[in-house]
């Protein structure tokens, strides 16, 4: 009888000591996983705050609602796992998402702070946009702790409805640092006005340009262009000093090689239809606008290249005669 109860004693004994094991062990592997780190960021829509200018917000026609979140996990092999969530996704497109390593601007192709090509080995790849919420992951064989501390990069989510650029800041829906947040930033549109005196052959430097006429020759006009926040333009003429009654008809020509043109003329006789209307005259200052369909904002200023003119409603028109005109410009300029 004591030789049992020995046994029955030692045995407990063994049992607690071996439970006591078990749990050490148990809370050893508990540690071991809460030692793993992870790290969620989240970008902003692009509304060019990370290079802090306007000229770099996106302009497409994408809801500017869309927002993305980095999870950065670390493995038990010490590497990473990268998850990207993209809110407010568009359904049947597909999101080109990438990694972009930084790089020295005057080292690479095109002058971009990083390496055009994107980083497959952190993320590269497309996500299916679905109508709201999509995600998808990449395995890294690029250390946890490299990747949180010491990688320099590029966070950028394409643009799906337009083509895809590795160059045009305005096409990129995200532009941030990889593993760091990106805030909102505030929605910004620019404008530019451009003001034009009455035509006295100033613009070619040629009296024999200058209107002749019966109109009065204090008419001027102003040109108003906004910009759209899907990156194209509207356009608001104003012309003073109008005759009440009177239709003007006012038009944007395209420049051109006058040895091309069927007269001469250094421009398309055909008024370009972005920027071509009425302005109905009312004995003072009248306007119109309208909306461009293809001519964008930016390229309205810096690579359009056309004349601006205002025709003269007291006579026929002509779009050869130049002292027909009662403005004759360069558009947006």
């Amino acid at each position: 009888m004591i030789y049992s109860n020995q046994l029955i004693k030692y045995s407990l004994i063994l049992f607690a000591v071996m439970s006591m094991g078990i749990f050490t062990a148990c809370d050893s592997s508990t540690s071991a996983m809460q030692d793993l780190d992870e790290r969620t960021v989240q970008y902003a829509f692009n509304e060019g705050q990370l290079l802090g200018s306007v000229d770099t917000a996106y302009r497409g026609e994408h809801n500017r609602d869309l927002t993305a979140n980095v999870l950065i996990e670390e493995l038990d092999n010490g590497n990473a796992l990268v998850t990207v969530t993209l809110m407010n996704t568009i359904s049947g497109v597909t999101y080109p998402v990438h990694a972009h390593d930084a790089a020295d601007p005057a080292t690479t192709p095109n002058g971009t702070p990083y390496d055009e090509s994107p980083n497959h080995n952190i993320f590269a790849g497309g996500i299916e946009g679905n109508g709201g919420t999509a995600m998808a992951s990449n395995e890294t064989s690029v250390p946890y702790q490299e990747l949180i501390n010491t990688y320099e990069g590029f966070f950028v989510v394409h643009d799906p409805t337009q083509d895809i650029s590795t160059t045009d800041l305005t096409t990129y829906l995200v532009l941030g640092l990889f593993g760091q947040s990106l805030e909102a930033g505030a929605p910004e549109l620019r404008s530019e006005t451009f003001m034009y005196d009455f035509n006295e052959g100033q613009l070619l430097d040629n009296p024999a340009t200058a209107y002749e006429g019966p109109h009065a020759r204090n008419l001027t006009a102003s040109v108003l262009i906004e910009e759209r926040f899907n990156g194209l333009a509207t356009i608001t003429v104003t012309l003073n000093n109008t005759v009440n009654g009177e239709s003007y008809p006012v038009h944007s020509h395209d420049a051109a090689d006058p040895s091309t043109t069927p007269n001469g003329t250094p421009y398309n006789e055909t008024p370009n239809h972005d920027f071509a209307g009425v302005v109905q005259g009312n004995g003072g200052s009248a306007t119109f606008s309208t909306d461009t369909m293809e001519l964008r904002y930016l390229q309205l200023l810096n690579e359009y290249e056309g004349f601006f003119v205002v025709h003269d409603p007291l006579q026929a028109i002509s779009t050869t005669d130049l002292t027909t005109y009662l403005i004759l410009g360069l558009t947006a300029r």
